[in-house]
């Protein structure tokens, strides 16, 4: 696609991200028309309808957030392993997220937003040097071991999460509800948290998308052209664990948004980082405030959570990318 076609998209993205947050503040358990939007942001009265549109906006914004985030980190862990079925959650970064989190409030008795993020970064990490250790070990990684080394890593450490939470009720109902993944009790201090973290990673990632472009024709070329390929990718890594721990401390692990956006969004912005980057962004938003409002509409005035509504719609799309996508080593 032309440059020109590209902007057009990308103002379209945006327009739509515009029209699903509108949506996503108006309809819930109780649906509210437009003018009753305008008037929760141009008026300083109070009444019932302008606190549940006040109430759902952190929670707007903070899919916002989570969508791009997890969108984002979808696109470097496939960049940096090669691998187009890579995903946080595929190579162990949300178990290990998980597993910090039930420690800290099982054993230390941890609650509040960052010290989440906190944990749920250092557990991310930690598990993404394990998947990437065992991967690398005998002739080296490829994206076949990563993703059985990541799957193995996972179902390791979700025992451990099981037996921790297990002989403590009021830990696994709480853990219950998180693994799930959900954005209903978002509110500011979590939107603050998130903000801060959403910043650094998207600056790294923006810092080191033209080094990615050269790693990604070879490291011996990216090299010859004075391109640090391991500095690079680690770099990278770094960010994608970052933008996705931050959001599975806060939400839960939300599957798919980081695996589906990338590839949707290379069909019409092709594999430059510079632009995929931004269009995975506005991508991954769209789709988690969407998923979001399926969630409140479907089995209304129930509400099925983020995380289920985005699985039920990654699952066919991971079987196709399966199905189509070359993968070196498979």
């Amino acid at each position: 696609m032309k440059t020109k076609g590209k902007i057009y998209v990308f103002v379209l993205l945006v327009i739509l991200l515009v029209v699903v947050m509108i949506l996503s503040l108006s309809i819930g358990a109780k649906s509210f028309s437009f003018s009753s939007l305008l008037e929760a942001f141009t008026t300083s009265k109070e009444s019932f309808e302008i606190s549940v549109i006040q109430q759902r906006l952190p929670r707007t914004v903070f899919g916002v957030l989570a969508g791009a985030s997890l969108a984002v980190s979808g696109c470097l862990m496939q960049n940096i392993t090669r691998n187009p079925i890579a995903d946080p959650s595929i190579l162990g970064v949300n178990s290990g997220a998980a597993l910090f989190v039930v420690c800290g409030i099982s054993f230390f008795r941890i609650s509040g937003p960052f010290p989440y993020i906190v944990l749920g970064f250092l557990g991310a990490l930690l598990s993404s040097f394990l998947v990437y250790g065992i991967a690398s070990s005998g002739a080296g990684a490829t994206p076949l071991k990563l993703v059985l080394a990541g799957a193995a890593v996972s179902i390791a450490l979700q025992s451990f999460i099981s037996m921790i939470t297990m002989p403590n009720t009021q830990v696994m109902d709480t853990f219950r509800f998180w693994q799930t993944g959900s954005i209903s009790g978002a509110d500011w201090s979590g939107v603050q948290s998130l903000l801060i973290c959403f910043g650094i990673g998207m600056t790294l990632s923006f810092v080191l998308a033209h080094s990615l472009n050269m790693t990604s024709l070879g490291d011996e070329l990216a090299t010859g052209l004075g391109v640090r390929v391991q500095r690079i990718r680690a770099l990278a890594a770094l960010a994608g664990v970052l933008l996705c721990a931050s959001v599975t401390a806060l939400a839960g692990p939300i599957a798919f948004v980081g695996l589906m956006i990338p590839h949707i969004m290379r069909l019409f912005c092709g594999n430059n980082m510079l632009v995929l980057l931004p269009f995975s962004a506005m991508g991954g938003s769209i789709l988690l405030l969407i998923s979001d409002i399926l969630g409140r509409v479907l089995l209304a005035p129930s509400q099925l959570e983020v995380g289920i509504v985005t699985a039920l719609l990654g699952a066919p799309v991971f079987i196709w990318i399966v199905r189509k996508a070359r993968v070196k080593g498979l």
